[in-house]
This record gives C-alpha cells, sequence and structure tokens, in this order.
C-alpha cells in the first residue's frame, strides 16, 4: 500500500499508528498473550480511526507484518473557509491546502492551524 511501511506487530506501541483494511488507526491500547502448546503468541489491539474516531479490535500473531502509515504533519496559515472547506497556506512550502472543517474546532481567517496527513486524507488536529 503506497504512504505506508510494514513492521513486525511485536514492535508496534500505544500511541503509534497502524493500518487495517486501508484505513489509518491510532493504537488505544494492545495485549499480547504467551505462546501456547499448538500456536503462536497473539497481540489483541484496540484501535480508533484518526479520521472518523471509528473504533475496531484487530488480532494478529505478533511476528505478523502490518502496514504503519508515514504521517505528515505541519502548520498552515488559513485563508478563508467555504462551507465545510478550510482554504490554508502550508507555512512550509507556501502551496495551497483544502481541509474538511471539523466539528467543535473555532476556525477563523488569519489564525494558524496545526494539520495531518495520512492515506491521502487530511485533518485538522488543533486550532491555535
Amino acid at each position: 500500500m503506497p504512504g505506508t511501511t510494514r513492521v513486525e506487530i511485536r514492535t508496534l506501541k500505544v500511541g503509534r499508528y497502524c493500518c487495517v483494511d486501508d484505513k489509518a488507526y491510532k493504537i488505544n491500547s494492545i495485549s499480547k498473550s504467551k505462546p501456547g502448546k499448538h500456536g503462536s503468541a497473539k497481540a489483541r489491539m484496540e484501535l480508533v480511526d484518526i479520521f472518523t474516531s471509528q473504533k475496531i479490535s484487530h488480532v494478529g500473531s505478533v511476528t505478523d507484518s502490518i502496514n504503519v502509515p508515514l504521517i505528515e504533519k505541519g502548520t498552515a496559515m488559513v485563508t478563508h473557509i467555504e462551507g465545510s472547506e478550510v482554504h490554508a497556506m502550508n507555512m512550509r512550502d507556501h502551496s495551497m491546502m483544502i481541509l474538511p472543517l471539523d466539528d467543535g474546532l473555532e476556525i477563523d481567517a488569519g489564525k494558524e492551524i496545526m494539520w495531518m496527513e495520512a492515506l491521502g486524507l487530511y485533518k485538522i488536529i488543533r486550532d491555535h
């Protein structure tokens, strides 16, 4: 999957990210079981979708590989708001971005915001 890298489940930690079914998730908790008589150790992860906040659980062998999204974060200056879209200028390279407007954020033109990108999707993570 483009925009990801593969790691073993045993190397993941709480607060990091992983991909399941082509969606990016944040890891809330991990519990690992010991290897049994007929199988390897398993890991059960409680995950929350970064963009929709949907909760799921994923179980896999600790030696299995899983995709981890390459997450990019940055700051941008809001130029204007059109309906449910925020138009902003990326502070790193001064390119224009169109981000979805989330509920609960107080965003005004001229203010600085922090954004996050994973798997080609964008999200505003903090209004300053």
